[in-house]
Protein backbone atom coordinates (compact mmCIF):
# COMPACT_ATOMS: atom_id res chain seq x y z
CA UNK A 1 0.00 0.00 0.00
CA UNK A 2 1.35 3.63 -1.76
CA UNK A 3 1.02 6.38 1.20
CA UNK A 4 0.11 9.81 -0.45
CA UNK A 5 1.92 12.83 0.47
CA UNK A 6 -0.62 15.54 1.15
CA UNK A 7 -0.78 19.00 3.17
CA UNK A 8 -2.04 17.30 6.57
CA UNK A 9 0.97 15.37 7.96
CA UNK A 10 -1.14 12.79 10.80
CA UNK A 11 2.53 12.52 12.62
CA UNK A 12 3.22 15.90 13.26
CA UNK A 13 -0.64 17.18 13.77
CA UNK A 14 -2.00 18.74 16.97
CA UNK A 15 -5.40 17.26 17.87
CA UNK A 16 -6.64 20.76 17.72
CA UNK A 17 -6.54 21.26 14.13
CA UNK A 18 -9.07 19.10 13.69
CA UNK A 19 -12.08 21.06 15.62
CA UNK A 20 -13.18 23.70 13.38
CA UNK A 21 -16.10 24.43 11.35
CA UNK A 22 -16.04 23.87 7.70
CA UNK A 23 -17.98 24.72 4.54
CA UNK A 24 -19.52 21.16 4.98
CA UNK A 25 -19.83 21.67 8.75
CA UNK A 26 -21.33 24.44 9.70
CA UNK A 27 -20.66 24.25 13.33
CA UNK A 28 -23.05 27.37 13.21
CA UNK A 29 -25.76 25.53 12.59
CA UNK A 30 -29.01 25.50 15.74
CA UNK A 31 -30.05 22.06 14.78
CA UNK A 32 -26.78 20.69 14.65
CA UNK A 33 -25.72 22.24 17.80
CA UNK A 34 -29.14 21.00 19.44
CA UNK A 35 -28.46 17.30 17.60
CA UNK A 36 -24.61 17.22 19.37
CA UNK A 37 -26.00 18.44 22.83
CA UNK A 38 -28.48 15.80 22.82
CA UNK A 39 -26.53 12.76 21.96
CA UNK A 40 -23.67 14.07 24.42
CA UNK A 41 -25.45 15.59 28.23
CA UNK A 42 -25.48 12.55 29.87
CA UNK A 43 -22.09 11.40 28.87
CA UNK A 44 -19.14 11.44 31.03
CA UNK A 45 -16.37 10.64 29.14
CA UNK A 46 -14.99 11.31 25.96
CA UNK A 47 -15.39 7.53 24.88
CA UNK A 48 -19.31 7.62 26.03
CA UNK A 49 -19.34 10.76 24.05
CA UNK A 50 -18.05 9.38 20.94
CA UNK A 51 -19.96 5.97 21.29
CA UNK A 52 -22.75 8.41 21.51
CA UNK A 53 -22.59 9.98 17.81
CA UNK A 54 -20.98 6.89 16.19
CA UNK A 55 -24.27 5.15 17.27
CA UNK A 56 -26.59 8.07 15.70
CA UNK A 57 -24.71 8.30 12.29
CA UNK A 58 -24.56 4.53 12.03
CA UNK A 59 -29.02 4.22 12.73
CA UNK A 60 -29.09 6.72 9.36
CA UNK A 61 -30.18 4.20 6.73
CA UNK A 62 -26.98 4.06 3.90
CA UNK A 63 -28.49 5.20 0.81
CA UNK A 64 -27.15 6.73 -1.96
CA UNK A 65 -28.70 10.16 -3.37
CA UNK A 66 -28.27 12.00 -6.53
CA UNK A 67 -25.75 14.89 -6.15
CA UNK A 68 -23.54 16.95 -7.91
CA UNK A 69 -21.22 17.76 -5.12
CA UNK A 70 -20.58 16.42 -1.11
CA UNK A 71 -23.58 17.25 1.16
CA UNK A 72 -23.28 19.18 4.19
CA UNK A 73 -23.49 17.93 7.67
CA UNK A 74 -26.97 19.61 7.93
CA UNK A 75 -28.70 18.64 4.93
CA UNK A 76 -27.48 14.61 5.71
CA UNK A 77 -29.32 15.35 9.22
CA UNK A 78 -32.22 16.67 7.84
CA UNK A 79 -32.22 13.96 5.17
CA UNK A 80 -32.07 11.36 7.85
CA UNK A 81 -29.77 9.20 5.50
CA UNK A 82 -26.56 9.07 3.36
CA UNK A 83 -23.80 7.78 1.79
CA UNK A 84 -19.98 6.70 3.66
CA UNK A 85 -18.98 10.10 2.49
CA UNK A 86 -22.62 12.10 3.78
CA UNK A 87 -22.26 9.92 6.87
CA UNK A 88 -18.31 10.92 7.82
CA UNK A 89 -19.41 14.24 7.19
CA UNK A 90 -21.99 14.66 9.88
CA UNK A 91 -20.89 12.35 12.59
CA UNK A 92 -16.91 14.60 11.99
CA UNK A 93 -19.32 17.91 12.86
CA UNK A 94 -21.01 16.17 15.75
CA UNK A 95 -18.08 15.20 17.11
CA UNK A 96 -16.30 18.61 17.00
CA UNK A 97 -19.13 20.02 18.34
CA UNK A 98 -18.84 17.46 21.31
CA UNK A 99 -15.49 18.75 21.86
CA UNK A 100 -13.64 15.98 20.12
CA UNK A 101 -11.29 16.75 17.55
CA UNK A 102 -11.99 14.48 14.56
CA UNK A 103 -10.94 13.91 11.20
CA UNK A 104 -11.71 12.42 7.57
CA UNK A 105 -9.08 9.45 6.56
CA UNK A 106 -9.84 8.57 2.88
CA UNK A 107 -8.38 5.33 1.60
CA UNK A 108 -8.12 3.95 -2.04
CA UNK A 109 -9.86 0.23 -2.45
CA UNK A 110 -10.22 -2.07 -4.93
CA UNK A 111 -13.99 -1.79 -6.16
CA UNK A 112 -14.19 -5.19 -6.33
CA UNK A 113 -15.21 -4.90 -2.74
CA UNK A 114 -18.75 -3.23 -3.78
CA UNK A 115 -19.73 -6.45 -5.86
CA UNK A 116 -23.29 -7.13 -5.67
CA UNK A 117 -24.12 -3.78 -4.73
CA UNK A 118 -22.50 -1.88 -7.77
CA UNK A 119 -20.45 -3.69 -9.97
CA UNK A 120 -17.56 -3.18 -12.33
CA UNK A 121 -15.98 -0.45 -10.65
CA UNK A 122 -12.33 -0.69 -10.46
CA UNK A 123 -11.56 1.82 -7.55
CA UNK A 124 -13.65 3.06 -4.78
CA UNK A 125 -12.81 5.76 -2.19
CA UNK A 126 -13.76 4.46 1.27
CA UNK A 127 -13.82 7.13 4.09
CA UNK A 128 -13.06 6.28 7.56
CA UNK A 129 -13.58 8.97 10.68
CA UNK A 130 -10.58 9.08 12.44
CA UNK A 131 -11.58 10.64 16.53
CA UNK A 132 -8.71 11.45 19.58
CA UNK A 133 -10.32 9.59 21.97
CA UNK A 134 -7.71 9.41 24.93
CA UNK A 135 -4.91 10.63 24.08
CA UNK A 136 -4.41 8.58 20.14
CA UNK A 137 -6.42 8.96 17.12
CA UNK A 138 -9.25 6.11 16.55
CA UNK A 139 -10.42 4.31 13.45
CA UNK A 140 -13.75 3.14 12.21
CA UNK A 141 -15.71 2.74 9.26
CA UNK A 142 -18.14 0.74 10.61
CA UNK A 143 -20.99 3.61 10.79
CA UNK A 144 -20.94 3.83 6.87
CA UNK A 145 -23.59 0.95 6.87
CA UNK A 146 -26.83 0.58 9.35
CA UNK A 147 -27.09 -2.49 11.14
CA UNK A 148 -29.82 -4.28 9.41
CA UNK A 149 -27.70 -4.11 5.92
CA UNK A 150 -24.33 -4.87 7.85
CA UNK A 151 -26.17 -8.49 8.90
CA UNK A 152 -28.04 -9.21 5.90
CA UNK A 153 -24.82 -8.26 3.52
CA UNK A 154 -22.86 -10.44 5.63
CA UNK A 155 -25.39 -13.45 5.82
CA UNK A 156 -25.40 -13.17 1.82
CA UNK A 157 -21.12 -13.35 1.39
CA UNK A 158 -21.49 -16.60 3.42
CA UNK A 159 -23.98 -18.07 1.35
CA UNK A 160 -21.85 -17.10 -2.24
CA UNK A 161 -18.99 -17.94 -0.26
CA UNK A 162 -17.14 -14.76 -0.61
CA UNK A 163 -15.01 -12.48 1.75
CA UNK A 164 -15.90 -9.29 0.00
CA UNK A 165 -18.99 -7.74 -1.08
CA UNK A 166 -21.69 -5.55 -0.84
CA UNK A 167 -19.24 -2.92 0.24
CA UNK A 168 -18.61 -5.17 3.68
CA UNK A 169 -16.18 -8.05 4.40
CA UNK A 170 -18.01 -11.27 5.42
CA UNK A 171 -16.38 -10.64 9.03
CA UNK A 172 -16.90 -7.45 8.88
CA UNK A 173 -17.72 -6.34 12.96
CA UNK A 174 -21.10 -4.69 13.85
CA UNK A 175 -20.36 -2.11 16.15
CA UNK A 176 -17.16 -0.27 16.93
CA UNK A 177 -16.27 0.39 20.83
CA UNK A 178 -14.26 3.50 20.59
CA UNK A 179 -11.69 1.30 22.63
CA UNK A 180 -9.50 0.81 19.50
CA UNK A 181 -9.57 1.71 16.29
CA UNK A 182 -12.25 -0.79 14.14
CA UNK A 183 -12.46 -1.51 10.88
CA UNK A 184 -14.69 -3.38 8.33
CA UNK A 185 -12.17 -5.41 7.20
CA UNK A 186 -10.42 -7.96 9.95
CA UNK A 187 -7.23 -7.04 8.22
CA UNK A 188 -4.99 -4.03 8.98
CA UNK A 189 -5.13 -1.49 6.16
CA UNK A 190 -1.03 -2.10 5.70
CA UNK A 191 -1.67 -5.26 4.75
CA UNK A 192 -5.48 -5.79 3.72
CA UNK A 193 -5.48 -6.76 -0.68
CA UNK A 194 -8.67 -4.62 -0.86
CA UNK A 195 -6.24 -1.50 -0.20
CA UNK A 196 -4.53 0.38 -2.69
CA UNK A 197 -3.42 3.97 -1.35
CA UNK A 198 -3.61 5.58 1.95
CA UNK A 199 -4.59 9.48 0.34
CA UNK A 200 -4.49 10.91 4.25
CA UNK A 201 -6.24 13.23 6.29
CA UNK A 202 -8.68 15.99 5.68
CA UNK A 203 -11.01 17.94 7.41
CA UNK A 204 -14.39 16.71 5.04
CA UNK A 205 -14.78 15.86 1.11
CA UNK A 206 -14.36 19.33 -0.06
CA UNK A 207 -11.03 19.25 1.35
CA UNK A 208 -10.11 15.85 0.00
CA UNK A 209 -11.64 16.71 -3.53
CA UNK A 210 -9.13 19.44 -3.35
CA UNK A 211 -6.24 17.56 -3.17
CA UNK A 212 -3.68 16.73 -5.60
CA UNK A 213 -4.02 12.89 -4.94
CA UNK A 214 -7.91 13.29 -5.80
CA UNK A 215 -6.84 15.65 -8.82
CA UNK A 216 -4.69 13.24 -10.09
CA UNK A 217 -7.20 11.10 -10.78
CA UNK A 218 -10.63 12.56 -11.03
CA UNK A 219 -12.51 15.24 -12.74
CA UNK A 220 -15.18 16.52 -9.75
CA UNK A 221 -18.02 17.19 -12.41
CA UNK A 222 -17.57 13.69 -13.89
CA UNK A 223 -16.99 12.17 -10.75
CA UNK A 224 -20.42 13.10 -9.39
CA UNK A 225 -22.20 11.71 -13.09
CA UNK A 226 -20.68 9.11 -13.44
CA UNK A 227 -22.05 7.89 -9.54
CA UNK A 228 -25.82 9.21 -10.44
CA UNK A 229 -25.83 7.03 -13.63
CA UNK A 230 -25.68 4.68 -10.66
CA UNK A 231 -27.48 4.97 -7.95
CA UNK A 232 -30.94 3.99 -9.30
CA UNK A 233 -29.24 0.49 -9.35
CA UNK A 234 -27.19 0.96 -5.94
CA UNK A 235 -30.58 1.62 -4.48
CA UNK A 236 -31.97 -1.25 -5.49
CA UNK A 237 -29.78 -3.80 -4.81
CA UNK A 238 -29.21 -2.07 -0.98
CA UNK A 239 -32.93 -2.41 -0.29
CA UNK A 240 -32.67 -5.84 -2.07
CA UNK A 241 -29.91 -6.60 0.68
CA UNK A 242 -31.57 -5.24 3.74
CA UNK A 243 -34.82 -6.72 2.73
CA UNK A 244 -33.03 -10.52 2.24
CA UNK A 245 -34.81 -13.22 3.77
CA UNK A 246 -32.13 -15.66 4.16
CA UNK A 247 -30.78 -18.64 1.67
CA UNK A 248 -32.77 -19.56 -0.89
CA UNK A 249 -33.01 -16.40 -2.02
CA UNK A 250 -31.44 -14.57 -5.27
CA UNK A 251 -29.22 -11.77 -3.51
CA UNK A 252 -25.82 -13.75 -3.14
CA UNK A 253 -24.69 -13.26 -6.86
CA UNK A 254 -21.28 -12.19 -5.60
CA UNK A 255 -18.47 -14.43 -7.19
CA UNK A 256 -15.84 -15.21 -5.22
CA UNK A 257 -11.81 -14.23 -6.43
Amino acid sequence: MRTSKNKHSPDEDQAGQWLGPTRLMDLGDPRLRMRAASLVQLCHSDREKALAVYGFVKRLTYLRSFKMGPRTARAVLDTGSGDGADKATLMIALLRLAGMPARLRVVLMRGEIMRGLVDNLETISRPFVETWVDGRWLRTDTFIFDAAYTASARQALREANASWGYGVHVESPMLWTALDSTLMSPLPLESDPMVIEDMGCFHDADDYMASPGFRARHTVFVRYLRWNLLVPGMRRAADRIRRWSGPGSRVPRVRPR
